[in-house]
């Protein structure tokens, strides 16, 4: 699937069906997650894989009741990080910052990958982490960051996105370019990115 194609069909799925994910892809999905970036390379990630039906279960029975849907999911990801690590090379900002920014990245992989082969996810973030440790065995250095609910199934209605426009500023905070002709109704993001580099002087014609 082209890359365009695969950002713009990413959804969240949280209605599965019975059809299982095979551990080919599954596999396939956890290499794109430690393809990821991460500060100074240090791979602070780990994955637990959760397939067997009755983890599942007791793994969604101390999520909120909201999240009792994904019970039907087919794969279970629990993504955590190794915080001790990360603190150990960067101190407090580590622990705090760099320790789920690596493992963030790595979840956006494993969603694009999943989309690009087809299979529905989830991204879960709400859940009581001590509940999850226990659950899982988890040691005290490994902290749960997401749970990635994986399966076949139809993608919950879409959301609608605000334009690029209002998330960009220029040289600094709360400036916006006033040139409407950055701004085109109807623009790609790819001819807004040239139309920006030319005024900026970065595109040059060969």
């Amino acid at each position: 699937m082209e890359f365009e194609k695969v950002l713009k069909e990413r959804k969240s799925v949280r209605m599965f069906s019975t059809k299982q994910v095979h551990w080919d892809d599954l596999s396939e999905i956890l290499q794109a997650g430690i393809l990821a970036p991460s500060s100074g390379n240090v791979q602070n990630w780990m994955f637990i894989v959760i397939k067997h039906k009755d983890q599942i279960d007791r793994l969604v029975e101390v999520l909120p009741v909201e999240q009792t849907w994904a019970k039907k999911a087919s794969v279970l990801i629990v993504v955590c990080s190794d915080v001790a690590h990360v603190k150990m090379l960067y101190g407090n900002r580590g622990e705090a910052l760099y320790a789920v920014q690596n493992c963030a990245a790595a979840i956006e992989n494993m969603l694009l990958r999943a989309t690009d082969l087809k299979i529905g996810s989830c991204w879960i973030g709400t859940f009581e982490e001590k509940d999850l440790i226990d659950v899982l065995e988890l040691p005290t250095d490994l902290r749960p960051q997401a749970i990635l609910a994986l399966g076949y199934g139809e993608a919950d209605e879409e959301k609608p996105r605000e334009p690029l426009q209002s998330f960009v500023f220029f040289e600094k905070y709360g400036q916006k370019e006033r040139d409407t002709g950055v701004w085109p109704l109807g623009r790609t993001a790819k001819n807004i990115a040239e139309a920006v580099g030319k005024k900026k002087g970065l595109f040059h014609k060969r």
